[in-house]
């Protein structure tokens, strides 16, 4: 299954049918390496535009995968950043006893059954009044896998801003701030989201991005590892079981994991994969992310993905990529001059949502 508008057998996301499809006829006819490199391009394609594709196994996994559960062994936060034209932003007032009267974004826990973009409308009608619509996901945070945070841009679609009179469990007030003014904060870590909010609004730093409907059991990402020579040449690292696609490893659940960032799965497979231990391995950002409301157990994980590059020492830099140190994946060079282009701008101006731990 695909997500964000490409048809199945053009996107790869599986082998073709191996009967009564023309794709599957040709696919007979072509040679392995290029259907192969055909398949990753395709993938690539999909990602680079925000889409995403279900998760059918994990390439790196742990002994053993726990599903999570959200509000028992996963926590989500969704907040949301909304500005007008006078770059203030809506803000809203605690009502909690621990932070009575300080003020902070509209912000809060995502509930079971619920899908991250509903989470944040919910959040904002109930603390603020208004109503909104998430248009682009702005950064993610996180303190391993168990606390995620993600921050949205929005904007208003209706309601008021809650008043004094109105007020309840979940806030007091809301009102617009001018980011200058003084105003007791619940804690200062927004003042660099609103920043970067206000940064991102004059000029996009990353594409529209925003949650592609797909059910996952864990927290995990798929990851687009890309090595890159003086030549600009590029290639990518897919596992070729079954089919190629791109590996996807699984964030884990033990009390070691649990206190570590969600990018040590990202090193753990690329450990995994190459011979050579002397390599760099960088995150640049998330390029999408996949999450469905539905089974609690069962569809509360989110899979993040994820641009990686992988480079060699400088003392031992080369022109071709790290050998591989495992029968299960291999290096693919990319041909596609478009997706090179696309890619190569995606790393030089880090044109993804931030990863911040």
């Amino acid at each position: 299954m695909l997500a964000n508008g490409l048809e199945l057998e053009s996107c790869g996301n599986f082998p073709p049918s191996s009967k009564g499809t023309e794709s599957s006829y040709r696919a007979k006819l072509m040679p392995t390496e290029i259907r192969d490199m055909d398949l990753i391009e395709n993938q690539l394609e999909l990602l680079l535009k925000g889409g995403g594709m279900e998760v059918q196994n994990y390439d790196s996994p742990l002994d053993e995968v726990v599903p999570v559960i959200v509000r028992k062994t996963v926590c989500y936060i969704v907040a949301a950043i909304i500005l007008n034209e006078q770059k203030e932003v809506v803000m809203m007032q605690e009502a909690k006893q621990e932070c009575y009267g300080k003020w902070y974004l509209p912000a809060g826990r995502m509930e079971q059954n619920e899908t991250i973009v509903e989470a944040v409308k919910r959040e904002v009608q109930e603390e603020t009044g208004l109503e909104c619509e998430p248009y682009t996901l702005l950064s993610v945070e996180e303190r391993g896998p168990r606390w995620i945070r993600f921050v949205f841009l929005a904007r208003v679609t209706g309601g008021n801003l809650k008043t004094t009179s109105e007020s309840d469990a979940e806030s007091l007030q809301a009102r617009w701030w001018d980011r200058v003014s003084p105003l007791p904060l619940r804690a200062r870590d927004i003042l660099n989201l609103i920043s970067f909010a206000v940064k991102h609004k004059e000029k996009a730093s990353h594409p529209v991005t925003m949650p592609v409907e797909l059910p996952c059991s864990v927290v995990c990402h798929r990851v687009v590892s890309a090595f890159l020579n003086k030549n600009n040449e590029l290639w990518l690292l897919s596992n070729n079981q079954g089919y190629p696609h791109f590996p996807v490893t699984v964030c884990g659940s033990s009390s070691a994991d649990l206190s570590c960032s969600v990018e040590v799965a990202i090193y753990r497979l690329i450990k995994e994969c190459l011979r050579d231990s002397q390599v760099k391995v960088k995150t640049h950002g998330i390029l999408g992310l996949q999450h469905s409301s539905g089974i609690t157990g069962k569809t509360d994980g989110v899979c993040f993905n994820v641009l990686v590059t992988v480079a060699q020492m400088e003392t031992t830099f080369g022109q071709f990529p790290p050998d591989i140190n495992n029968v299960k994946y291999a290096w693919h060079k990319v041909d596609n001059d478009d997706l090179k282009i696309q890619l190569l701008e995606r790393l030089s101006f880090s044109s993804v949502v931030p990863f911040l731990n």
